[in-house]
């Protein structure tokens, strides 16, 4: 069976964001969180699926969240240690082909540095964010 399904853990701002944009480019799109709230920040324009729970239970992700189907997971939940935990959880047990997870911390990215793991740090994001709009304007 061909994994056509994104999986994403966490619906803060970040994975609630990245939840819309892969459902309004036609993705088959599935979001966990622990808290019901969380879904609010989905735009209207999400079409996947929500699911309340707790993503480091194994039993969320292999049943709610059909996770063996997944050809990429996002991991943005606000806890560095919960995100490296579940990355883990992916890469060695689940196989997942493309995993992204997010750390606030710099220093985690060693910990995934020898898997297929991409790190996302929004303190770089925003320092480039910033350099490339400070040019511009130099310009």
């Amino acid at each position: 069976m061909k994994k056509t399904k994104s999986v994403i853990i966490g619906s803060g701002r970040l994975g609630a964001s990245i939840a819309t944009m892969l459902s309004d480019q036609g993705r088959d799109v599935l979001i966990v969180d622990k808290e019901q709230t969380s879904f609010r920040k989905l735009n209207e324009t999400f079409s996947g699926y929500d699911i309340i729970g707790d993503a480091t239970d194994m039993s969320i992700l292999e049943n709610e969240a059909s996770i063996r189907e997944a050809d990429e997971v996002i991991i943005t939940t606000d806890s560095d240690n919960v995100n490296l935990f579940i990355a883990h959880l992916c890469f060695y047990v689940y196989h997942v082909p493309n995993i992204y997870v997010r750390f606030t911390d710099n220093d985690k990215g060693v910990l995934v540095k020898k898997t297929n793991i991409q790190t996302i740090y929004p303190f770089v994001l925003s320092i480039d964010d910033f350099c490339q709009k400070r040019e511009k304007v130099k310009k």
